[in-house]
């Protein structure tokens, strides 16, 4: 079982180019999967059946796991499933047709303009500071998930046209615009960047030279956010939803927003949308030639 796992991960690695977070992930689902198959006696991948199926799903959740973890669980292993079926090492996919545990629609919370402002209104003429204001900047002008702002080169980015292009998910490549402001803070960062002795050629390295991680990246947003003032915790994906928000509030154009942010499916676009009803209803009032109510 360990063999077809290999060659696996070898095909995610290579062939599918998977970024090393999704490997990561589908690694500790599977492991995960591994261990509780031997507790039963499997020994091959060709015994697990759609009762297996559910057994592996129910044993999550006894373990409490929560439903979104059952759902990435039970997709690592569709997957790799379906790349047995490929290989001719199963007639069929037993995880075909089950579905996971029905996941609950948690709405992300977003910054409002003015806090916004509160947290990007700081002239700090610190190397650090114009890094991190930079990254700010550009998170929250293009809308960029963590992993595609930190695997950022200096060939990703084109000061004249103010353009970006990124790498998200599933390998697929994209050019996002950014702002003037943004334009500002990156041309800051620039002049600073080699202090910071760069070993390659990532766009924001750490104090060290290297291409700064996700953690630090997470802990320096968690920072500032702290003290600019800011009422709550400060995440990339808070400025992510933070820039679908206001981009959504200012235009109501979900098919823009959804090229911008990278969905495949505009139904992963309509999470973002959180607009309360009373701006529904002004657009409403505003645009519909018969639905003018009156006050």
């Amino acid at each position: 079982m360990h063999t077809e796992l290999q060659s696996y991960w070898d095909y995610l690695r290579i062939e599918r180019q998977v970024s090393s977070h999704t490997l990561a992930n589908y690694q500790r689902q599977l492991n995960a999967i591994l261990a509780l198959l031997a507790t039963q006696g499997i020994q091959q991948w060709q015994q697990i059946t759609p009762s297996v199926v559910r057994f592996i799903l129910a044993q999550g959740k006894k373990e409490g796991l929560k439903e979104k973890s059952l759902a990435l669980r039970l997709s690592a292993l569709r997957m790799f499933l379906n790349y047995l079926v490929q290989q001719g090492k199963l007639k069929a996919n037993p995880a075909t047709g089950i579905s996971a545990p029905k996941q609950s629609k948690r709405l992300p919370k977003n910054i409002d303009g003015d806090q916004i402002q509160l947290l990007l209104a700081n002239d700090s003429k610190e190397p650090i500071d114009i890094r991190d204001r930079a990254i700010l900047e550009l998170m929250y002008s293009s809308g960029l998930r963590l992993s595609e702002l930190q695997g950022l080169d200096l060939s990703s980015i084109n000061m004249r046209a103010r353009e970006v292009r990124v790498l998200g998910k599933g390998n697929k490549e994209r050019i996002v615009p950014f702002g003037r402001y943004a334009s500002q803070a990156l041309q800051q960062w620039l002049k600073v960047r080699l202090l910071f002795n760069p070993k390659d050629e990532a766009l924001f390295v750490s104090q060290r030279g290297n291409r700064i991680s996700h953690r630090a990246i997470q802990k320096r947003l968690e920072t500032w956010g702290i003290r600019q003032g800011l009422n709550s915790h400060l995440n990339p994906h808070k400025l992510r939803h933070s820039f679908a928000t206001h981009m959504l509030e200012a235009s109501a154009d979900l098919r823009t927003v959804q090229e911008l942010l990278g969905h495949s499916n505009l139904s992963t676009t309509q999470i973002y949308t959180h607009l309360n009803f009373q701006h529904l209803a002004d657009v409403y009032d505003q645009t519909h030639p018969r639905a003018r109510r009156k006050k």
